[in-house]
């Protein structure tokens, strides 16, 4: 069965099943919005509540499982810093690699987690973004923003590169992230690859996911 396939499936045939058991939650909220293109700006900003079992295939991550409901957040605290949530499912490794590299000594100065958009896909009629973002799913992380921003124009990084978002990037500043920097390493055995490697016209310094986008 191929892996959608098998993702509709369980969640149209054992997701009942479970929320009834009191394995899942009964409910699914969170709070969105929509990217615009036009306007370079988040819209449509709504609260979203439904049944757990009636979670659509669009709000699932179909690798991990992890969805864009609050229910499935863990909340973690780390290095004194503002809590956050990510995915029950990568949590607990992630918070004690971060935990770990605060004890380091590793500057953590900001961590910013599960938050719900759709800023990722291609743009419908009206200009709105149609994905969600792996941060929607709790399983996206960034790190440091302030040190690492995100850019675009910037295949390979250089002169051209335009800040979109974050700090001007700082590798060899406390807090900078570079390929070989101690988080980045600790980051990548937790299972997370680094944005500042992904292919194609941005460099995202600051962030975390299982894709790296």
């Amino acid at each position: 069965m191929r892996p959608i396939l098998l993702l509709i499936f369980l969640i149209l045939i054992l997701a009942p099943l479970a929320a009834i058991a009191g394995e899942l939650p009964q409910t699914c909220t969170y709070t969105t919005y929509r990217w615009s293109v036009k306007l370079k700006r988040g819209v449509d900003h709504h609260k979203v509540r439904h049944p757990y079992a009636e979670l659509r295939p669009e709000e699932v991550d179909a690798a991990t499982g992890c969805s864009v409901c609050e229910e499935d957040q863990q909340w973690i605290e780390v290095a004194g810093l503002p809590h956050f949530r990510l995915c029950r499912q990568i949590a607990p490794k992630v918070e004690a690699t971060l935990q770990q590299l605060a004890a380091d000594g590793v500057p953590l100065l900001s961590l910013t987690g599960y938050r719900v958009g759709m800023t990722r896909g291609p743009a419908d009629a009206d200009g709105l973004r149609t994905v969600f973002s792996n941060h929607s799913f709790g399983i996206a992380l960034d790190v440091n923003a302030e040190r690492n921003g995100l850019y675009d124009n910037c295949v390979t990084f250089g002169p051209e590169c335009r800040l979109l978002l974050g700090g001007r990037w700082q590798p060899d500043a406390p807090g900078g992230l570079s390929a070989d920097s101690e988080a980045v390493t600790a980051m990548r055995a937790a299972g997370l690859r680094w944005g500042g490697q992904i292919a194609g016209r941005q460099k995202d310094f600051m962030h975390f996911s299982p894709t790296g986008y």
